[in-house]
């Protein structure tokens, strides 16, 4: 499969957003210290987020890595197949982005970034570009751009549970 759009990756460049597309950025503050960090570095990475917050997903790998095809499966019914653009793992700052396939409801890249700040703040910015692919999509109209913001704040909140010390591994 091939990817929907041509910017690959550009959501590295924080506000990137091409002609056409809609912006999303969405920032929650999840917790304080290294011990959240790397919990919350380690529940997005793994996929785990994203099956908290209610997604299917479908993968071979373990790990959000470059070049890691997995779908994403809404209700049970609606399938996104994506492929991973890229990943980071610093010190303060780990993450991943996926960039859409062929047969995904949208086409575009979202970003799914954990990063710790100078005061020991831990925050999941979620930031995308993204636009209809699907005639169901064009036809939700503004109303999509809502669930997306609302699913973007739904990651923030299921982190944040996941990083409460009774929620360790």
């Amino acid at each position: 499969m091939s990817f929907t759009y041509e910017d690959v990756g550009a959501t590295r460049e924080t506000g990137f957003c091409p002609p056409g597309f809609h912006l999303l950025h969405v920032r929650t503050r999840i917790g304080e210290g290294e011990r959240v960090f790397r919990r919350a570095a380690d529940a997005v990475s793994t996929w785990e987020m994203h099956r908290a917050a209610g997604l299917g997903v479908e993968t071979a790998a373990d790990r959000a890595a470059p070049g890691v095809d997995v779908t994403l499966t809404l209700a049970g019914v609606i399938k996104a197949p994506c492929r991973v653009v890229w990943t980071v793992a610093e010190y303060r700052r780990a993450g991943w982005a996926y960039g859409t396939l062929t047969g995904h409801p949208e086409c575009g890249e979202e970003a799914f970034v954990v990063e710790r700040t100078g005061d020991g703040t831990v925050w999941l910015t979620v930031s995308a570009f993204s636009r209809a692919a699907k005639w169901y999509v064009r036809a939700g109209g503004p109303a999509n751009r809502g669930f997306q913001t609302a699913y973007a704040r739904r990651c923030g909140k299921v982190l944040r549970q996941l990083c409460e010390p009774e929620n360790e591994y």
